[in-house]
């Protein structure tokens, strides 16, 4: 806990950022410039500017998810809704982003000073905390304040707008000392157990008693780091695990009780042995449309026991039979201590192989495809061949997030972060990532739709040497809605249809990253994937591999069986 007392506010804020492990902050300028300035003569924090707000969001979101630390973005007034735009990301999937922005002088308050508009408003749907300094001797206690809520419960983004439209207050005098909480510079600063065991105990014998249970882990389980105890709980009861796309690195794909992400972005043999269950066990997940392709996977009725941080959670679309208020970590290693012998269910795991095995025998074609264009499916398996065992892989929504949900296995000790349903999220957010973890490596997918949303922070990974690896599906379109627009045109859409609102020019990115000076590489046979795969991540540089893909290649849709 540092106890400075600093000059300036733009003293205190550098230095509590500093005292909360924060070593990159990312912002457009101009705002908080004297603090900026404080950053250098004081710190060792890496003040990245990319090319837009929104970009700057997502790379604190990235940043967030990789480190399970707080990641802080940064823009003046007039940028202030394209940051907040970002920040619906980091909503969604509970990530832990602090957002410092400018505002309105109370002195010029509705005089129409230039670029003033009230933007309080816009972030109040969008963080779990947004509140405004107008005297810079409330800087430390306002900071200590959105640590505390960015971490604590279920994490969430907040916001702090500063007065000025770049901030000017934080120039202003102090005398407040910049104490810092440790406590706040991790998720989870707390872990909270159930406060009557008897859920725990309920939880266990029903696990126990149950023919046909499914484990369903969901990003919950993840900001908890409650894997390797999922593992172990489903080892000990034998029981299958299924997971959300955000709880996907909560065991490894090839685990012989692992069936894949269930819901809509899936695979089907997860949607299967979740349909086919007799108890639904959620560790840590919302029980959203997306993990229940619309509350029919499994089908409503069904025993569910929920175990989740937010009360409010437990319940929400599958009334639960028990409920277990808690860190998902702390409950599981209750339950694991109260498990008792080792069960057996040779039949049940049994079936979640077969379905496992039916799945890919389903797509084996596909998966080891030679064809060119490229089949996607075939650039998945490459990824889950040859990615390194301790890379942080970071996926795109739409088809990406199908392709790579559904087709990639996560190996044990990689992490897994998608983007929440924003396109254009991976890139930026993957580069957040490898400033977070700069030993390990960084691998993006996304396709062509969602890296033209931002492929200007190719230049900003050339300029600060952010050496991630994306991977663009380049089919030159964003074909997912190809069925969408089908269905719209009553049968088949007609080829003006297709050209005027999904397709796009077929676009070299490797050549186009060479330009700017990172590593480019473009792939058109799927023997060359590997290879190209393994150049990028020994360059030590920023690298792009553009894999030119078969525009007629869709995702398979989500099994309701």
């Amino acid at each position: 806990m540092g106890d400075m007392t600093p000059r300036t506010g733009a003293e205190a804020l550098a230095v509590m950022l500093s005292e909360y492990g924060v070593t990159h902050v990312f912002q457009v300028p101009a705002v908080l410039r004297r603090t900026m300035v404080e950053i250098e003569r004081l710190t060792g924090i890496k003040r990245i500017r990319p090319h837009g707000e929104k970009p700057a969001a997502y790379m604190a979101d990235g940043y967030a998810r990789a480190s399970r630390r707080p990641g802080v973005c940064m823009a003046q007034v007039v940028g202030a809704l394209n940051l907040c735009a970002g920040l619906r990301d980091a909503w969604l999937a509970h990530s832990p982003v602090i957002a410092l922005t400018g505002g309105r002088d109370p002195a010029t308050k509705f005089r129409k000073v230039y670029q003033e508009v009230d933007d309080v408003p816009a972030f109040e749907t969008v963080t779990k905390w947004n509140a405004t300094i107008d005297d810079p001797e409330r800087i430390p206690d306002m900071v200590r304040q959105a640590f505390r809520v960015a971490t604590s419960g279920s994490p969430g983004p907040v916001h702090l707008q500063f007065a000025g439209n770049e901030g000017q207050v934080d120039a202003g005098a102090i005398d407040a000392a910049a104490r810092t909480e440790a406590r706040y510079a991790t998720v989870p600063p707390h872990r909270p157990v159930p406060s009557d065991a008897t859920d725990v105990d309920r939880a266990v014998e029903m696990l126990r008693t149950a023919e046909r249970p499914v484990l369903v882990a969901g990003g919950g389980a993840r900001w908890s780091g409650a894997g390797r105890l999922l593992v172990e709980l489903a080892e000990r009861l034998d029981i299958p695990v299924a997971t959300s796309l955000n709880g996907k690195d909560s065991i490894p794909g090839g685990h012989r009780l692992a069936v894949g992400v269930v819901g809509t972005y899936s695979r089907a043999s997860a949607n299967r042995i979740v349909s086919q269950a007799d108890l639904v066990c959620y560790v840590g997940s919302e029980t959203g449309s997306m993990s229940t392709h619309f509350w029919q996977v499994p089908p409503p009725g069904r025993d569910t026991i929920q175990i989740d941080l937010d009360p409010e959670a437990i319940g929400r679309n599958y009334p639960a039979s028990v409920g277990v208020c808690g860190d998902a970590a702390a409950v599981l290693e209750l339950m694991l201590a109260r498990a008792g012998e080792p069960v057996q269910r040779p039949a049940w795991t049994g079936a979640a192989r077969a379905a496992v095995g039916q799945w890919r025998a389903e797509h084996g074609a596909e998966l080891l495809s030679d064809a060119v264009p490229v089949r996607p499916e075939r650039v998945c398996a490459e990824l889950t061949g040859h990615t390194p065992s301790d890379a942080i892989v970071v996926v795109d929504t739409g088809h990406a997030g199908m392709w790579m949900g559904g087709m990639f296995d996560v190996a044990d000790g990689q992490d897994y972060m998608r983007s929440a349903g924003h396109l254009g999220w991976a890139f930026p957010a993957a580069l957040g990532a490898k400033c977070a973890q700069p030993d390990r490596p960084v691998v993006c997918f996304t396709g062509d739709s969602g890296f033209w949303y931002h492929m200007a922070e190719i230049e900003t990974a050339v300029r600060w040497g952010i050496a991630a690896v994306t991977v663009v599906n380049n089919n030159a379109s964003g074909n997912q809605s190809k069925r969408g627009f089908d269905r719209a045109y009553g049968g088949v859409q007609t080829e003006r249809g297709a050209s005027d609102l999904w397709k796009f020019t077929m676009v070299d990115f490797a050549a186009l990253a060479a330009q700017i000076g990172a590593l480019g590489l473009r792939v058109t046979e799927p023997r060359d994937f590997a290879p190209a795969l393994a150049q990028a991540l020994e360059s030590g540089r920023p690298a792009v591999i553009d894999v030119v893909t078969d525009i007629d290649a869709l995702a398979p849709l989500a099994v309701v069986d």
